[in-house]
């Protein structure tokens, strides 16, 4: 992916907004959809996040904003400053602040929760900077989705790179596995990878050839788990390597994002058939819940601090939130 704008763009081509969604109240009954509208445009609204002071956060990719969306659905815009395009993959991390990738600038960006923005541009033109995450040693971490590098940032804005042994592999997704290393997702190349916090790559293709690994997070096990977009299927290695997949409900589900919910499932977008969000028990036990507009390609996913699912629909220019049934709160408070 080299340019994530024109991506975005290519692949929604004359798709029509839909408008006019009236939200539901805060406390609506368990599985209740609610959805909230951006300001007008052609926003593609893409990565979503829980901030530590209790709000979602999220990015424009095309509207080359920082958007902010209290659990009542109040929304706030901030937009990037002149010439910096692309906000793609957005996360907690130190200095009371969310740090976000601009994939398309080639800059790591820090917007703190008063809205004040702080940008860093990379090494080398062209890098593509795409996931990102707080790694163990309290820096950040992300991938360079075109440079095929790991990159770590200081709070200061101090950058190390490291080179992926696999040419072209596109990383995307990263996060900081419970073994102490970073783990991401190699999206060309169908590999898991690992970086240490020293910088040493380790790689483990995944079972199915051109599975296209997006998304990966810690699950309630122990282990890495991450969805396969092009397979129609969730995966799960262990920090020793061994890699399993369960199948999705039916081909072209096209899973991207994927987070861990109270209850201890693994919740996901999907932006193929039955666009909207899915949950999937660690047994495999796969329950899918799609919004109504079936183009609107919901991509990112979090949890809310109250345990609700909110989502990016990302071609139909909302934001989503799934209400959830809070009975199991057995892996409650997981985000930070």
């Amino acid at each position: 992916m080299t340019n994530g704008r024109a991506v975005a763009i290519a692949a929604v081509g004359l798709l029509a907004m839909v408008g006019g969604v009236a939200p539901a109240p805060v406390g609506a009954a368990a599985g209740a959809i609610t959805e909230y509208n951006l300001s007008p445009g052609f926003n593609v609204p893409r990565d979503i996040t829980t901030g530590r002071d209790g709000n979602m956060w999220f990015t424009e990719l095309v509207g080359d904003r920082i958007g902010r969306v209290t659990r009542s659905g109040a929304i706030t815009e901030f937009p990037l400053p002149p010439g910096h395009r692309g906000p793609f993959f957005i996360t907690p991390g130190p200095l009371q602040s969310l740090w976000f990738t601009e994939i398309d600038a080639g800059r790591i960006g820090r917007i703190t929760y008063t809205g004040a923005i702080t940008e860093y541009p990379l090494p080398q033109a062209g890098s593509g900077p795409l996931g990102i995450t707080q790694g163990p040693d309290g820096n950040m971490w992300f991938t360079e989705n075109s440079g095929n590098r790991i990159g770590r940032i200081t709070p200061a804005g101090q950058i190390t790179e490291w080179t992926i042994p696999t040419p072209a592999s596109f990383p995307g997704d990263i996060i900081t596995g419970p073994d102490g290393n970073l783990w991401f997702t190699e999206t060309d190349t169908a590999k898991i990878g690992r970086i240490t916090p020293q910088g040493v790559i380790t790689e483990w293709a995944t079972p199915t050839p051109g599975s296209r690994p997006e998304g990966i997070t810690v699950g309630p096990d122990g282990a890495l788990w991450f969805t396969e977009h092009d397979a129609s299927k969730i995966g799960r290695i262990t920090t020793a390597g061994a890699i399993t997949e369960f199948p999705l409900a039916g081909p072209g589900r096209g899973p991207v994002d994927i987070v861990v919910g109270w209850d201890c499932a693994l919740w996901f977008a999907q932006t193929g058939a039955a666009t909207g969000v899915a949950r999937m028990t660690t047994a495999g036990v796969v329950t899918e819940y799609p919004v109504a507009n079936p183009a609107a390609h919901v991509s990112g996913i979090t949890v809310a601090l109250d345990g609700n699912i909110w989502f990016t629909e990302t071609f139909a220019n909302r934001i989503g939130r799934f209400e959830t049934d809070k009975t199991n709160r057995a892996c409650a408070g997981r985000q930070f």
